[in-house]
């Protein structure tokens, strides 16, 4: 049976009329009050001393009132606690989300930032309603403070990475524990910086635009993505798919052959399999690319004292293999041995390797008649990279060699690489001291006659490394 709106009155509208019943008693109220004031003020002796007590009496009121408010303010906003921010992001838990990323939290104002320390964790919890929330709890108990976080669905498990701020003295070990008594497994973690604080979208957009401007790029976007991994280029093989088993992914390369990434921790995930595949097929579709950056190079040194000439100096690329076997043909004996250590009749057929952007950059020294007197590459190799300088006898001595050693540990620099080498011999004291010069901590090894002299370099700043 119905029930009838006529003979019953709903509860708001009795509210309503008590409501306007005060208000218009209090307006009849106020009325009744100014009329007495007024006829005090009016016909009375004391009419302005009342009128002054009472502004002053308001005054003081008003005084008082900002007193109190201050005096018990609460938190501000922007201050959040560990707890409270697990629990928004607790909020955020759905199962089988996808990439879910958190914008990084400010740090609390009872931590300075300098006194706190930067993990990077990975593990690995049941894809079910709660399970993020249980390890937001958990993190918060230690206390630790989440400020990225993501998510990398699987089959029926979810893979969680985040960044975490925590106190310098919290061990690994309690972290870890932590994470496993909320209910996780596999439990990965490293120590992070201030890098990793750059959000996944932008990183990847960031090595979008750098790959999609130089095809040298490739391999450096999947390295800085993945964090340590080894890429090697497998050239003369074929595969039909892009391959993930765990700790190997093997992708087309579109020059030919497959780009094979090994990490053995943590492994990759479907996820990161899918933003390699994006990445190559965006280099792919745009085909071979070398930028054409074109400078100017100052001569200097003892044969150039009464003339100072200028040359250029530009990115080389594949079609420029014949140039450069012609200034194989013109350089001496001595200085191919000092920069391939080997048969010199070989030199000519490293050619296509140092050349192929896949590899590295190579920057090219042109004369004035257009020809090429000098060759500098910079080879990717894992988390390092090898420097390496050819110059054409008639032009040594001349600055050129120094100033490319500089022009390529600026590139690795740029490019995120911490520690770049060189392969020489004891007797190449050129190359020794232009290394010398970079002004850098150097280490130096010598195995069966060959010196490898490593360079550590400067990171670069985060707000560069985002550009």
């Amino acid at each position: 049976m119905k029930r009838s709106h006529s003979s019953q009155s709903h509860p708001s509208t009795r509210h309503r009329w008590r409501r306007d019943t005060v208000e218009l008693s209090a307006v009849f109220a106020a009325v009744a009050v100014a009329d007495l004031v007024a006829n005090v003020v009016v016909h009375g002796h004391d009419g302005p001393v009342l009128l002054l007590v009472s502004a002053l009496a308001l005054v003081a009121t008003a005084v008082w009132h900002s007193w109190w408010t201050h005096r018990h303010t609460h938190a501000p906003p922007g201050t959040i606690t560990s707890a409270s921010h697990a629990a928004s992001h607790a909020a955020s838990d759905v199962s089988g989300a996808g990439d879910v990323e958190a914008r990084p939290a400010a740090p609390t104002a009872a931590t300075p930032p300098e006194e706190v320390a930067l993990w990077r964790v990975r593990v690995t919890v049941a894809d079910a309603p709660g399970s993020l929330a249980a390890l937001c709890r958990g993190l918060a108990d230690i206390p630790v403070n989440i400020v990225s976080m993501q998510a990398h669905p699987l089959a029926e498990e979810t893979v969680d990475e985040f960044v975490v701020r925590a106190s310098p003295a919290l061990p690994p070990q309690e972290l870890s524990r932590a994470l496993v008594a909320a209910g996780g497994t596999e439990v990965w973690l490293e120590r992070a910086d201030a890098h990793d604080l750059v959000d996944i979208p932008t990183r990847v957009l960031t090595m979008a635009t750098r790959t999609a401007h130089d095809a040298a790029e490739l391999p450096l976007a999947l390295r800085q993505l993945f964090g340590r991994c080894r890429i090697r280029s497998v050239g003369g093989e074929r595969i039909d798919e892009d391959e993930l088993n765990g700790a190997v992914m093997r992708l087309r390369d579109p020059a030919g052959g497959v780009i094979e990434l090994t990490r053995v921790q943590p492994p990759f995930t479907p996820t990161e399999f899918a933003r390699a595949r994006a990445l190559v097929e965006l280099d792919a579709q745009l085909g071979p690319r070398v930028p054409e950056d074109r400078a100017t190079l100052r001569l200097s040194g003892e044969r150039t004292a009464h003339t100072m000439r200028e040359i250029a100096v530009r990115r080389a690329e594949p079609a420029d293999r014949v140039a450069a076997a012609a200034m194989h043909e013109r350089c001496s004996s001595r200085t191919l041995r000092q920069r391939y250590h080997g048969p010199v009749g070989d030199a000519d057929r490293y050619l296509g390797h140092l050349l192929d952007p896949r590899h590295g950059q190579t920057l090219a020294v042109e004369s004035e008649d257009g020809a090429i007197v000098a060759l500098a590459h910079l080879l990717w190799d894992e988390d390092a990279a090898e420097i390496a300088v050819l110059v054409e006898d008639a032009w040594q001595r001349h600055g050129i060699g120094g100033a490319l050693v500089q022009r390529l540990t600026e590139l690795a620099r740029s490019a995120g690489v911490a520690e770049v080498y060189a392969v020489t011999t004891a007797a190449n004291t050129g190359m020794i001291s232009t290394l010398r010069r970079l002004g850098v901590p150097l280490d130096y090894q010598v195995e069966e006659g060959t010196l490898v002299i490593t360079a550590h370099l400067s990171p670069v700043p985060v707000e560069a490394a985002a550009r």
